[in-house]
């Protein structure tokens, strides 16, 4: 599965993943104007007049004696993609831990656990309250496919170039992630001094 997404993202099949591409582009374009249900009703009508017509095609061909009766989407019904006990348990146990990865790191940030990192989710929460301005989901969900389908492909062919400038971007991170540990560690109050230890008694020795 995961080779065929890389097929798909890599452009290594033109036709394949410019047919995928388009439909998923249109698609989700659609939805700006229609409904989900209409699309996929009339994605559904679609499909089925076009499979229909082509069955019944070979069926009177099969009654002429024309062909041999073979079905015209056999390889198509042939495909197993039912799922084994092993791989539905798999799957179940991916999502339950991807579930709990999740609710451990949101709670590890909303109770500060880490200053920085919760710092930065604040940043990011902040941005996203622009990006929730100018954009809704659908908006998003498109410019996800698009970057998904655009950005592997340029960054194979500037895969240099990239690399500098993303080594550059880190540098930049690391200095002002520097900058703010100093400044909280500047910030933070000194720690409480030890209380001194308190004196041993003096036994007085006893002379005979």
């Amino acid at each position: 599965m995961a080779s065929k997404v890389l097929d798909l993202i890599y452009w290594r099949n033109l036709a394949t993943t410019g047919v995928v591409f388009t439909g998923l582009v249109v698609g989700l374009a659609s939805l700006f104007q229609l409904s989900a249900i209409t699309i996929l009703s009339n994605l559904g009508l679609s499909i089925m007049a076009f499979t229909l017509p082509v069955r019944l095609l070979y069926k009177a061909m099969t009654v002429t004696r024309l062909n041999d009766g073979s079905h015209p989407f056999q390889s198509y019904l042939d495909e197993d993609h039912t799922l084994t006990d092993e791989d539905t348990v798999r799957m179940a146990e991916q999502m339950v831990l991807l579930i709990a990865t999740a609710v451990s790191e949101l709670k590890r940030l909303f109770f500060i656990d880490s200053i920085m990192d919760s710092v930065k989710f604040i940043v990011f929460l902040y941005l996203l309250t622009y990006v929730g301005v100018q954009a809704n989901g659908l908006t998003l969900v498109m410019s996800g496919v698009i970057c998904a389908f655009s950005l592997p492909l340029l960054y194979k062919l500037q895969q240099e170039r990239i690399d500098k400038i993303i080594k550059a971007v880190q540098l930049l991170v690391e200095k002002i992630t520097e900058m703010v540990d100093l400044v909280v560690s500047l910030a933070k109050p000194p720690p409480a001094p030890a209380p001194p230890p308190a004196p041993a008694l003096k036994h007085k020795q006893k002379t005979k």
